[in-house]
């Protein structure tokens, strides 16, 4: 049995959200109505999960969450609703240590819960057999030391004035970076440590709500030394940036004037995830030459990307898996070494550096 504590101060959500997980048979449930209760249920019961509302009376979910990390860490799925007010406080509580997020598909207070039952059931699953990152960076953020934080967070000096171009980059080349529960973190682990002379344009599918890309790609341009942008049109790529695929969209690559250009297009209903890994994958299968394509398959639930990432790898380009041990949820990294797709199994803490030494040979 999974032990679950819900937490919303709400009494609709809460029932909702117990008829829910009591209907999946493998859950022992407990509730709390606001943050401090949380906090002392935590101590109490020892969940294996916990789902967190982020706007509560007496301590919002936010302080609750900083608490709970601090106190006894623990696998978090925040409650979330589809606003920017709420992606930006949900992107939030993915820094401070959340595993994932549930969106509430009506608001505040959602009718339509039932609608995403089983995505609810099987993130909640996922996240409470997450492997939870405890950095420094976190630890000093729990601390209230902001400036230590602050430290933390930016891209130190040496990768910068290590990186001096060899003559052998090749100017056609282009990261695929494939993402989805825990990715917020674990990408901010690897591209603010990407220098600012960074040969080739990254681009990222991170599976995420339309609202909540732009805020993320905002948030990860202010950590990165590398401009950080939302693909919501033809955009051509250019080296020196990072792209984030949109929300509600699946991003592919295409060539306009013969130059790869990155697009958003509506989402695929014959893909689960989006924006779609896979499509990206097969969109430079179709448009790149392998050769010159390095594919990343980061932490996430499932196996977006998998078949296409190893396609990739078999015609000639280069690929990594994040390792289990730092992978959140090791699915499509996994998914990615069982086809034989991986050149290089790495921790995240590592990636960096190694996209950096391949596209300078």
């Amino acid at each position: 049995m999974i032990k679950l504590l819900i937490v919303d101060d709400s009494a609709l959500m809460r029932r909702q959200l117990t008829n829910i997980f009591q209907n999946a048979g493998d859950f022992e449930i407990r509730i709390a109505r606001n943050g401090r209760e949380a906090v002392e249920e935590n101590r109490a019961f020892a969940p294996n999960v916990i789902t967190l509302d982020i706007n509560m009376p007496e301590m919002d979910g936010l302080t609750a969450l900083s608490l709970l990390m601090a106190e006894r860490p623990v696998p978090v799925v925040m409650v979330s609703s589809l606003t920017e007010k709420g992606a930006l406080a949900t992107l939030e509580a993915l820094n401070l240590g959340a595993v994932d997020y549930i969106p509430k598909p009506g608001g505040t207070i959602s009718l339509t819960i039932s609608e995403i039952e089983n995505e609810i059931i099987s993130k909640v699953r996922a996240a409470a057999r997450a492997r939870l990152k405890t950095t420094s960076g976190l630890a000093a953020r729990l601390r209230g030391d902001l400036t230590t934080s602050r430290v933390a967070s930016q891209p130190s000096a040496a990768p910068a004035r290590s990186l001096i171009r060899r003559g052998g980059v090749r100017s056609d080349g282009v990261v695929l970076i494939g993402v989805s529960t825990g990715g917020p973190r674990t990408l901010e682990d690897i591209l603010p440590k990407l220098p600012a002379n960074f040969a080739w344009p990254v681009l990222v599918a991170q599976h995420m709500p339309p609202s909540f890309t732009r805020p993320f790609a905002e948030r990860m341009n202010a950590l990165c030394l590398l401009t950080v942008s939302e693909v919501s049109r033809p955009t051509p790529l250019e080296a020196g940036n990072i792209y984030i695929g949109k929300g509600g969209a699946d991003m592919v690559l295409a060539r306009r004037a013969n130059k790869l250009t990155a697009l958003a297009r509506p989402e695929h209903s014959e893909f689960l995830w989006h924006p779609s890994v896979e499509l990206l994958g097969r969109s430079a299968l179709e448009h790149c030459d392998p050769v010159n394509v390095i594919a990343v398959m980061l932490t996430g639930m499932g196996y977006d990307g998998a078949q296409a990432f190893a396609e990739l790898k078999q015609r000639g380009a280069r690929t990594i898996a994040e390792s289990e041990e730092s992978a959140i949820v090791f699915g499509m990294p996994a998914e990615l070494i069982a086809r034989g797709g991986a050149t290089l199994t790495l921790p995240a803490d590592r990636i960096a550096v190694q996209l950096q030494n391949w596209i300078e040979r």
